[in-house]
């Protein structure tokens, strides 16, 4: 029985990343251009607002420093790096730095949560970035290193952000709704100013453009963020990092099934990799031998 429920919290888990695999899509065929951190806070704030008015609950005493600590982490500086390490790296070499996430959760929660690891699932580390890869490198990425600094700080910020959500737990008054509301609300409004700034309120705005700013801010954070959180309370952290992976495989494959792009044979051996290191760390007897304690 426990089994079944933790396969079924991986695989609630895993909707998170598929659902941001989409934003590729939605970002480039029904936003205006030039805007990603508008979209951004557009996505988060709106989400957190709902969220938190639905929930109906408030942070008390040090909630309120640990949820803007949280907010900062896993929204607004993590957004702010990814969109911006992509301007200076074409988008698969982004992901590719992206992907030393799980190890740095590993390195992370040795030393927050007293957790250890096999050398098997160190190893399923490098394997899934390599799996990463092979699904969105081509003979034409080239690094840079101002993007490739963005992409590793933006990688140690959502990595952080999963061991301080793991160590502090939520608060037990609220929701899981609520938590993730205010996560989103602070994540948002900490986005607010920079994004005015650099980009200021998008002009002329279509049908299609509100379309894909809903889609972003009811699909791609209350409900993704919602299940995210959700797996972080009942999965070990290393674990959900991995499943994190997957948005590089749903990425490519709806840029091949909607908007026509090449999906060749060495995508889909990195897709099968990336799985493969997911099952290597997810398996629920290994999972279940990593208990963490939290404080």
């Amino acid at each position: 029985m426990k089994s079944m429920q933790y396969i079924k919290s991986i695989l609630l888990t895993a909707i998170a990343p598929i659902v941001w695999g989409s934003t590729y899509i939605v970002t480039t065929e029904m936003l205006p251009a030039e805007s990603p951190l508008v979209a951004s806070t557009i996505r988060a704030m709106p989400a957190g607002i709902i969220l938190v008015l639905f929930s109906n609950a408030y942070p008390q005493g040090i909630w309120w420093r640990r949820i803007a600590i949280l907010g900062l982490l896993n929204i607004s500086l993590f957004f702010y790096c990814l969109f911006f390490a992509a301007t200076y790296l074409p988008g698969g070499m982004a992901a590719v730095v992206m992907s030393i996430q799980p190890l740095l959760i590993m390195v992370l929660s040795r030393y927050y949560l007293s957790m250890n690891y096999s050398v098997l699932q160190l190893s399923a580390s490098g394997l899934g970035a390599i799996g990463v890869a092979l699904l969105v490198l081509n003979s034409e990425s080239q690094l840079n290193i101002t993007g490739v600094a963005l992409g590793l700080l933006g990688a140690f910020s959502m990595a952080l952000g999963v061991v301080l959500t793991k160590k502090w737990g939520k608060p037990k008054e609220m929701t899981t709704i609520g938590f993730t509301g205010w996560q989103l609300l602070f994540g948002g409004v900490a986005l607010l100013p920079t994004s005015l700034w650099l980009e200021g309120i998008p002009q002329q705005l279509t049908l299609v453009n509100y379309a894909g700013y809903g889609y972003l801010s009811i699909v791609g954070a209350m409900l993704s963020y919602f299940l995210w959180f959700r797996g972080l309370e009942s999965l070990p952290s290393v674990t959900v990092s991995f499943i994190g992976l997957l948005s590089s495989v749903s990425a490519c494959l709806l840029g091949y099934i909607v908007l026509g792009e090449t999906f060749t044979w060495w995508q889909s051996l990195g897709a099968i990799v990336v799985i493969l290191a997911i099952v290597l760390v997810a398996s629920p007897t290994r999972s279940h031998s990593n208990v963490v304690i939290e404080n």
